[in-house]
């Protein structure tokens, strides 16, 4: 049986933020006495992850998965409760612990904008102290990998989104961390560049053994690279288990959506629990039961549509399915 890597137990995160009355009374007002509020971003959480593990950590905004992460990686510290990962209490930062792990954040950046990828890479080799034969034997195979090679030599501004987020990848797996934490690492990305950052992760979470955490809005990611998953809401864990499952038991719907080449008017469906949710002259979109899916379709088939699109349904809302079921842990 693999190590457990990270380990938390009645992990609790409480901010204390300031409150003001609106307009100039409420501004003087508090010159002298000012409000506070206390918010509890993560609430008790229990969590265990082995080497090897790629586990999707998912929740509607304000959650508190972000939070989490930042005190897994020693960023913030907890406000009580116990955590370990890779045998080190993350906020005392000692550098042999940083240089273990390694952290993606879709929205913030870690490259340097006016250097060349070439010197990005370099720096972060004497950040992390790596041999120049095992920094020349990585670089090789993440250029390989990820197919950059004819990007080695342009400054780091110049690159597309996705382009970047590749680099960012390649920049925090240089010195072969054991756990690789990811938050929204495919936001604003087109399908491609996704799915090729789906494919990359999937490589080097089953041949290097990284153990992968990752946070998404976007199902796909949850379903294609995660085997577990664990939802929180509202700071607290009310699902911790197998992904497959998750999505059999409150996915419930679908998002069919339609395009003609013509104007068509109203169609005539069989399939009477399909609710038309949008409606015009060139575009058809249904709300349908999982089950019912497949019989919507082939009806489509007989409009002769210029193109299907089948969504499942937002991660926000399956949260909130699961938390008015009362969901109990099931890991």
């Amino acid at each position: 049986m693999k190590d457990i890597v990270i380990h938390t137990e009645n992990l609790v995160k409480t901010y204390r933020r300031y409150k003001k009355e609106e307009g100039l009374y409420g501004s003087i007002a508090s010159l002298w006495k000012r409000n506070y509020e206390e918010k509890t971003a993560v609430n008790r959480v229990d969590l265990s992850v082995r080497e090897g593990e790629f586990i999707g950590l998912i929740g509607p905004n304000g959650a508190g998965k972000t939070t989490l992460i930042k005190m897994l990686t020693g960023i913030i510290a907890p406000t009580d409760g116990e955590i370990e990962v890779l045998g080190y209490y993350p906020n005392d930062l000692r550098n042999e612990f940083k240089k273990q792990y390694a952290v993606v954040m879709g929205q913030k950046s870690q490259l340097f904008f006016e250097l060349t990828v070439n010197d990005t890479l370099r720096l972060f080799k004497e950040i992390y102290e790596i041999s120049e034969q095992e920094f020349q034997r990585n670089k090789q195979y993440f250029m390989k990998l990820f197919g950059v090679e004819e990007l080695m030599d342009v400054q780091v501004r110049t690159l597309s989104l996705g382009e970047r987020m590749k680099m960012e990848l390649i920049v925090s797996l240089l010195h072969n961390p054991r756990i690789l934490f990811l938050d929204e690492p495919t936001i604003g990305l087109d399908a491609v560049a996704a799915k090729q950052i789906r494919s990359f992760l999937k490589e080097i979470n089953e041949k290097k053994g990284t153990t992968i955490l990752l946070t998404s809005h976007y199902m796909e990611d949850i379903q294609v690279l995660c085997q577990r998953t664990v939802v929180v809401n509202h700071g607290v864990k009310i699902y911790d288990g197998s992904t497959e499952e998750l999505f059999d038991r409150y996915q419930k719907n679908k998002r069919i959506i339609v395009s003609f080449g013509k104007p068509m008017r109203k169609l005539l469906l069989e399939t009477q629990d399909a609710r038309l949710v949008e409606d015009t002259s060139y575009k058809k979109v249904y709300e349908v039961p999982k089950e019912s899916a497949r019989r919507l379709l082939a009806e489509m088939m007989k409009y002769e549509p210029g193109d299907i699109v089948v969504e499942e349904e937002e991660i926000g809302v399956i949260v909130e399915r699961i938390y008015q079921e009362g969901s109990e842990y099931l890991g």
